[in-house]
């Protein structure tokens, strides 16, 4: 009898090269799979259906629902970061300083995913840092865990965050995110040579994103440093609402489509200007609002 066309499998994306990516099979080995067709949205923590093209190759055929997605903004595109994931890990620094409007992004596009993220401030060594801390209280305050540490001497109090589930890193360039990713891994990822001369991408494997297991059960994801998440698929309401200190707030304002930006009898604004909402927070969500807007506007088409 004709041997029957082989089964698709169910595998895990580990590496996403943008025109290649790793795939991780049941039996936990990897191997280098393209997509079936360019229109097809494949990214890191994916889970899809591949179809065996040799003896370490294979073919993505069909990517499975998602739980969770996060973009990264790329000039008017919006490109897929990570899926699937349970857990991200923002980290700043006190020198070079972070941005906090770089900060505020990440996390509203985690609480938007519905994905918890922790704030590690690395770098405790510095002279600068207790600054740095004292900046980041007010986001204690609204709930967040906030994580001093020092990736060049001690990574230990970071690894109990991580069991058991899969962690995005982000952060800008220089906050240390190499060092903490290679401490964990317990290797230096950057000069490991076998991506390249797997996916004979040479110089092209900057952007990539990849996933690394530290046991069966708990992975992280490296993302490639960048300059801003991509929100533009957010509505004005899926921005207020990715606000933690807003919240109590909804249902108060004199108008139901209020949006807290100027409008009389607002309730965000009223608890602004007696301080139980930061100001900084409410200048960052109202300078979102207005590039919203004005993207919108000067983007009418604009598809992700």
């Amino acid at each position: 009898p004709q041997p029957s066309k082989t089964q698709p499998l169910k595998a895990l994306v580990t590496g996403d090269f943008g025109r290649e990516y790793l795939v991780m099979l049941p039996d936990r080995t990897e191997c280098v799979a393209s997509r079936k067709g360019k229109k097809q949205d494949v990214t890191c923590g994916d889970e899809v259906l591949i179809s065996m093209t040799g003896p370490k190759a294979a073919r993505i055929d069909e990517v499975l629902a998602r739980r969770n997605v996060l973009f990264r903004q790329d000039v008017w595109r919006e490109k897929t970061l990570a899926a699937n994931i349970d857990h991200a890990v923002i980290i700043c620094a006190p020198s070079p300083p972070f941005s906090p409007t770089f900060l505020n992004l990440c996390l509203v596009a985690c609480e938007a995913a519905n994905i918890p993220a922790t704030i590690m401030l690395n770098k405790k060594d510095l002279p600068e840092f207790d600054a740095a801390y004292a900046g980041l209280r007010h986001l204690e305050k609204i709930g967040y865990n906030v994580l001093p540490i020092s990736a060049k001497f001690d990574i230990t109090p970071l690894r109990p965050l991580l069991d058991g589930k899969k962690t995005l890193f982000v952060g800008e360039s220089g906050m240390g995110k190499s060092r903490t990713v290679n401490n964990l891994v317990m290797r230096d990822v950057a000069k490991e040579g076998e991506i390249s001369i797997a996916l004979n991408a040479g110089k092209h494997t900057t952007t990539f994103t990849r996933l690394y297991w530290l046991d069966k059960d708990t992975a992280i994801i490296d993302s490639p440093g960048m300059q801003s998440f991509g929100l533009f698929h957010l509505e004005e309401d899926d921005i207020a609402y990715a606000m933690p200190e807003f919240r109590p707030y909804f249902g108060e304002c004199k108008f139901n489509d209020c949006a807290h930006m100027d409008e009389p009898g607002c309730a965000v604004l009223a608890a602004a200007e007696v301080g139980k909402i930061e100001a900084q927070r409410l200048s960052f969500y109202q300078a979102l609002i207005e590039q919203q807007r004005e993207l919108r506007q000067s983007h009418p088409d604009w598809k992700r």
